[in-house]
């Protein structure tokens, strides 16, 4: 009896090794996958701010535009 517990002590620790390896490696992905994404709500939300500041940008330019007109038909 002594020996089957000796044997099944000696094949487990292999075992909970390549287990826990498998759980490092998966908590890795999923840091490096939040990163990741992290990094794309960054760019993501650059974007947002260059494109409305275009876009107000843009309104300015029609609204001087518009002015300008109305003061030449006056």
């Amino acid at each position: 009896m002594t020996g089957l517990v000796a044997v099944v002590m000696i094949f487990s620790i292999p075992l909970v090794a390549l287990v826990t390896e498998h759980f490092q490696k998966q908590a890795k992905v999923k840091r490096d996958m939040l990163k990741d994404e992290l990094e794309l709500e960054k760019l993501k939300h650059e974007n947002y701010l260059i494109e409305t500041q275009k876009l107000r940008l843009e309104l300015e330019h029609m609204q001087n535009k518009e002015t300008k007109n109305e003061s030449r038909l006056l």
